[in-house]
């Protein structure tokens, strides 16, 4: 198995920032017509979104800068935190049912879920792949 590419992950990257920027964007905007906790108000969450989607999106580009350079360990680590930005999303789920949310919002809500699944997966693959390279001949295989 060979690792993923340098292209590869930074599609991966590229594509969840991109996609989750619309999903973060709605959550700013249309706050009102996604589902919640009672103790959480609409005002705390544009104010999470919007610091949570640039600081976990530069975890990505972090990830894939490190990936780039060869230092592979810390590039997992990022690719696996920045992995969050997507999978953050199924947490509308714990406030109500998907028919709660509007069409536009349970797509969106799939979709990072998607990119999400993507980001780590790629990290794994790239673990996996790397793991099995190094291990002695032979070894586990």
């Amino acid at each position: 198995m060979r690792p993923p590419s340098v292209r590869t992950v930074g599609l991966v990257v590229g594509a969840t920032i991109a996609l989750t920027a619309f999903h973060f964007t709605d959550n700013i905007v249309n706050v009102d017509t996604y589902p919640r906790q009672e103790w959480l108000s609409g005002a705390a969450i544009q104010v999470a979104a919007l610091i949570f989607w640039p600081v976990v999106s530069s975890f990505g580009i972090a990830g894939y800068l490190r990936y780039k350079r060869g230092n592979f360990q810390l590039a997992h680590a990022f690719l696996i935190a920045f992995s969050f930005l997507g999978l953050i999303s199924i947490g509308h789920f714990t406030a109500g049912s998907p028919d709660e949310l509007t069409t536009r919002g349970l797509i969106s809500v799939l979709i990072d879920a998607v990119a999400g699944f993507s980001a780590v997966g790629v990290a794994l693959w790239s673990m996996l792949a790397r793991r099995r390279a190094a291990a002695p001949t032979g070894a586990g295989g």
